[in-house]
């Protein structure tokens, strides 16, 4: 009986060490990817720099690709993506138009700061036409599309937003904050050109859509831009 405990806990230590060799790897390997891109990083580099054996790498991936792509669901994990609107439903149910876009674009601002080298991967991924990036904008982007667009909609129904394609509102506003991320990211790191907080910049990004697509004012508007800052 006690060796079967001895031989368990070993068991235990033995998979947390894999677990832990493999997160190793897919932060080694983000890291060489957003730097020098999929075509430009090799299984042997990762290896290196990771201070392990090549056939380290291949125990714990197939091959490149699949180390590659998991990346994606390493970092959905991490920063919450996997369910991008669950942090604004308590918003969308109470149609609180401020709030949605305010939050929706905080949210991604934060993630883009948190982890610079995650949206560089993406970037060269995309460049580099790697199935990563659609991947990326399949389970992601156009989740955010659909959900957003619904929205949206509804509050044409509403009578809230004035009539015009709900995708376009929405490229129009992503266009907002993720021009902003990249702009600090690779052109202005020190933000010379402009520097501003991020929950600042999410406000501004969403007055200046809704004041774009509403109908009219309302006071519920206002207040709801309050109650959100508070």
């Amino acid at each position: 009986m006690e060796s079967d405990l001895v031989g368990a806990a070993d068991n235990t230590i033995h998979r947390m060490a894999g677990d832990e060799r493999r997160q190793q790897l897919l932060e080694v390997a983000m890291h060489l990817f957003s730097k020098h891109g999929f075509s430009g990083t090799t299984t042997k580099r990762i290896a290196e720099e990771a201070g392990v054996s090549e056939a380290m790498v291949f125990k714990h991936f197939e091959n490149k690709d699949q180390l590659y792509t998991d990346i994606i669901d390493h970092k959905a994990c991490s920063l919450g993506m996997e369910s991008p609107m669950s942090v604004l439903s308590d918003f969308v149910e109470a149609k609180n138009d401020f709030g949605v876009f305010y939050h929706l674009a905080l949210n991604a601002l934060n993630h883009h700061r948190q982890d610079t080298e995650f949206i560089r991967l993406l970037l060269h991924s995309a460049l580099e036409g790697h199935a990563m990036a659609r991947t990326f904008f399949d389970s992601y982007v156009t989740t955010i599309y659909e959900s957003i667009g619904e929205y949206i909609e509804e509050r044409q129904k509403d009578g809230a937003f004035r009539e015009v394609n709900p995708k376009i509102v929405v490229r129009a506003f992503s266009g907002m904050f993720i021009h902003h991320s990249m702009t600090n990211i690779i052109w202005d790191k020190d933000q010379k050109l402009l520097k501003v907080s991020n929950e600042r910049a999410a406000k501004e990004f969403a007055t200046v859509l809704l004041d774009g697509i509403r109908k009219k004012d309302s006071s519920s508007d206002e207040q709801n831009s309050t109650q959100v800052q508070s």
